[in-house]
């Protein structure tokens, strides 16, 4: 489990460094745990992607794929919550 909030983390922030601009996340601890939330979660959707394509059943997305997953959610995220305009 700690292997996964650290892997998500890492895809997190290259999601975020990846896409310019800045979300409408809290400073601090917070905003940590909501970028390595991110991470995960991208590597959730970039799995689901590859296996809708060309990936089989037991596919684990890869680093690539997480980090696209995470960019697609990231601007879902600006997109519902606006960006931050300091």
């Amino acid at each position: 489990m700690i292997g996964q909030l650290i892997g998500g983390l890492i895809v997190g922030i290259l999601a975020r460094l990846l896409l310019p601009g800045k979300e409408a996340f809290p400073d601090g601890p917070l905003g940590w745990i909501l970028t390595a939330v991110l991470g995960i979660a991208g590597a959730f959707i970039g799995g689901f992607i590859a296996r809708s394509l060309w990936a089989g059943e037991n596919y684990a997305a890869g680093w690539i794929m997480s980090i696209i997953g995470a960019i697609i959610l990231l601007l879902l995220v600006r997109l519902v919550m606006g960006s931050r305009t300091t």
